[in-house]
């Protein structure tokens, strides 16, 4: 049940995203189209609820319990980040927004940095969320499989300081031999979801 709803979350996310960037940019109605992609959270607040419920009921706390912590997390950290970046994206190819911003060099770099921020806040809320569970299920479950899911969000965070780190080391070059301000890359884009 919890995995079919966390695979049904991030259709619904995806399909929500279209259908409010449609509205937005396709049928002319703005606000329409920002209202839809504001019951994104909604997704992540039925899955919570279910993931309670199921472990209320008896279930064993495994690794989909875990699955749903971490899912809940990148929607947290990366859910406003991901509507801003494909509505940019999607505001340029289908009504004229301005081109989204390359970022090559430091401002890679300084870009990398932000998304690792990112990545400890999903993080920290999974493990946040997880320790809830660990408390919940008590003495009397077992716990393993939560605590197993604390350490995969540890390690996703080391891996990504370490990616990001290597934007620092071998920095890539803009083709155009362009420089821009670091700040040009963080303005907001006029016609962008804020």
């Amino acid at each position: 049940m919890v995995v079919t709803l966390i695979i049904a979350c991030e259709v619904g996310f995806w399909v929500l995203l279209a259908a409010g960037l449609a509205l937005r940019y396709l049928a002319r109605m703005p606000k329409t189209g920002a209202a839809v992609l504001l019951m994104e959270p909604l997704l992540e607040l039925v899955l919570l609820i279910v993931t309670a419920i199921d472990l209320k009921n008896g279930a064993t706390a495994d690794w989909k319990h875990g699955l749903a912590a971490l899912y809940i997390g990148y929607t947290v950290a990366y859910g406003h980040y991901t509507i801003k970046w494909v509505d940019g994206h999607f505001a340029h190819r289908f009504a004229g927004g301005p081109r989204p911003v390359k970022r090559y060099g430091m401002q890679r770099f300084v870009h990398e940095m932000k998304l690792w921020v990112r990545t400890v806040v999903m993080a920290g809320v999974a493990a946040a969320l997880l320790q809830g569970a660990i408390w919940y299920v008590g003495q009397d479950g077992d716990a393993s499989s939560l605590r197993e899911w604390q350490a995969t969000g540890l390690r996703i965070v080391m891996i990504h300081a370490v990616i990001a780190l290597t934007y620092l080391i071998w920095q890539k070059k803009d083709p155009n031999g362009r420089s821009a301000p670091a700040e040009a890359a963080d303005r907001p884009r006029e016609k962008s979801l804020s």
